[in-house]
């Protein structure tokens, strides 16, 4: 049976032309990129999927959560916007709560787009 992409992702530009998700991603070593690409197409055939894999942030914001080597934690966070997953800014998260400054970031980016 062939599963179809309920969202399509893609990624956040700024008007540079630079895709800060995707640079993100390119700078994660192979196996941490390869878990963060798959985290991101299990949204992408899932919509709408709920935890462990993706949490609502509030305000139209959520996050793919992604478990990396060496117990690192990756999030990326993203909106929808007419059937399209936007991935607005990556990070790997180093305490408990969310950062205000990555939150306040993918914010800003999705005024900038919706």
């Amino acid at each position: 049976m062939i599963h179809h992409k309920k969202i399509q992702a893609r990624f956040y530009e700024l008007s540079s032309g630079k895709k800060p998700v995707r640079d993100w991603l390119l700078e994660l070593v192979l196996e941490d990129r390869r878990v963060a690409g798959h985290d991101i197409q299990t949204v992408e055939f899932g919509w709408p999927i709920g935890m462990p894999v993706c949490r609502p942030l509030g305000g139209g914001l959520y996050e793919v959560r992604s478990h990396f080597m060496d117990g690192k934690i990756g999030r990326v966070i993203f909106c929808i916007i007419e059937n399209e997953m936007v991935l607005l800014h990556g990070f790997i998260k180093k305490t408990q709560k969310t950062p205000s400054a990555d939150l306040t970031l993918a914010r800003k980016r999705m005024k900038e787009i919706s």
